[in-house]
């Protein structure tokens, strides 16, 4: 028993931040932005979940310790339905994560990016300067490239997508899961079924992409 009471307290802690971080956002931008446009951001119809979580950590937690001295030492089950509810709704605690991490949680400029539109499960706004440029990092997103030359396939791991909204373009960078050294920056285009990838040819563009990702502190 006491590993579950552990267990629900370390959860509250952890998760119970983020559920406040999330909550007290929706307060803070709700005056100033559209409705509609609030609606469409990953966390506003997700915090939800996270609300009845927080609500079943808290009644576990009361009947634990209603539970006689003797109940306790033999232990049982009770944080299974916990787990199991976690599980079933995984990709929502994964987001809401993100979004209390993201740049855009208490954003209440009039978005010029893609926003939560372009959001993959485990990704977040690293840096964003408002006007022109952001940086979106991801906690796994790998993707296979074939070398042109070679017909040799490669596991890269994207160290982040940056956006330029002036020219409404993306820029993909990349690391070679087995030699670090090899690093690329290319367009990227993501599509519905695959994903295309463009050389950058300009030389002030792609410094451009290099140092939005530098200056992004990742």
């Amino acid at each position: 028993m006491a590993k579950d009471i552990e267990f629900i307290e370390e959860e509250r802690r952890h998760w119970g931040k983020v559920f406040t971080d999330i909550t007290y956002a929706i307060s803070e931008v709700s005056p100033f932005i559209d409705e509609n446009q609030l609606k469409r951001r990953r966390y506003f119809s997700k915090v939800t979940i996270l609300n009845e979580y927080m609500d079943k950590l808290n009644s576990k937690e009361l009947d634990s310790k209603k539970k006689s001295f003797f109940d306790r030492l033999k232990g049982d089950d009770s944080i299974e339905d916990l787990r199991d509810f976690k599980s079933k709704n995984s990709s929502s605690f994964k987001q809401l994560e993100s979004c209390s991490k993201c740049q855009c949680l208490t954003c209440a400029f009039e978005c010029k990016f893609k926003s939560c539109s372009s959001c993959k499960e485990g990704s977040l706004i690293k840096a964003c300067d408002k006007e022109k440029a952001n940086v979106r990092i991801y906690d796994t997103f790998n993707i296979d490239l074939t070398n042109n030359d070679s017909g040799q396939i490669n596991k890269y791991k994207v160290l982040a997508i940056v956006e330029n909204c002036k020219l409404d373009k993306l820029y993909i960078l990349l690391e070679n899961l087995y030699d670090s050294d090899d690093k690329l920056i290319l367009y990227y285009y993501p599509g519905i079924k695959s994903d295309n990838f463009g050389e950058i040819t300009d030389s002030e563009e792609f410094d451009f992409v290099v140092e939005t990702f530098q200056q992004s502190d990742y």
